[in-house]
């Protein structure tokens, strides 16, 4: 079940190839980017994990997909959704939309719209009830775009991340937003 190409008025949104690589590899190593996350990748982590999207894209239909410009070719980073079965208190199923972008690409509106035609894809093609996102409590850009797409903070459901070690405190406590279908398509009319 591959991922279509999603063209928006800016973008495509398409699996990885293997022409993503350096990009790929920048975003996971870039401190600006990677600034709410306590790893960086080197390169031989950072092609291990595109290959895992493009494998999770190819198997399911959607993912954290490349984002290209459409007039020039050129990749951006990333725009998907994807399942959250790794966090122990959400219930199996659960979608979440995620984004990450070189820098030189950041307010330029980029995401959300590229996030708004995953929520089209994930409301009207696979019939999804939700979709959830998530980020650090700090993480003001990326909430900003979870707020302009519609979703909404849910504090009863923000919660200190499983995976962050001791290590660094701050990353711990993350913000839960999330958009029901029917919110969704109230706001669309």
């Amino acid at each position: 079940m591959s991922l279509k190409p999603i063209r928006t008025e800016r973008l495509i949104l398409r699996n990885w190839e293997d022409r993503d690589r350096e990009l790929f590899h920048r975003i996971n190593s870039d401190d600006r980017v990677m600034e709410f996350f306590p790893f960086r990748r080197d390169r031989r982590q950072a092609d291990a994990k595109m290959d895992e999207l493009r494998e999770t894209i190819d198997r399911d239909g959607y993912g954290f997909a490349a984002a290209e410009i459409a007039a020039t070719g050129q990749c951006i980073g990333f725009v998907g959704i994807t399942g959250t079965d790794y966090l122990p208190f959400l219930p199996a199923g659960t979608i979440e939309i995620g984004w990450r972008l070189a820098p030189e690409f950041w307010r330029k509106g980029y995401v959300a719209e590229a996030a708004r035609a995953w929520l089209t894809l994930g409301f009207e093609t696979l019939d999804l009830a939700e979709i959830v996102s998530f980020a650090v409590a700090d993480n003001h850009r990326s909430t900003a775009v979870m707020q302009r797409i519609g979703m909404t903070r849910d504090p009863s459901t923000d919660f200190d991340h499983p995976d962050i070690p001791d290590s660094h405190p701050r990353l711990r406590r993350h913000v839960f937003y999330r958009l029901s279908r029917a919110d969704w398509k109230a706001a669309r009319t």
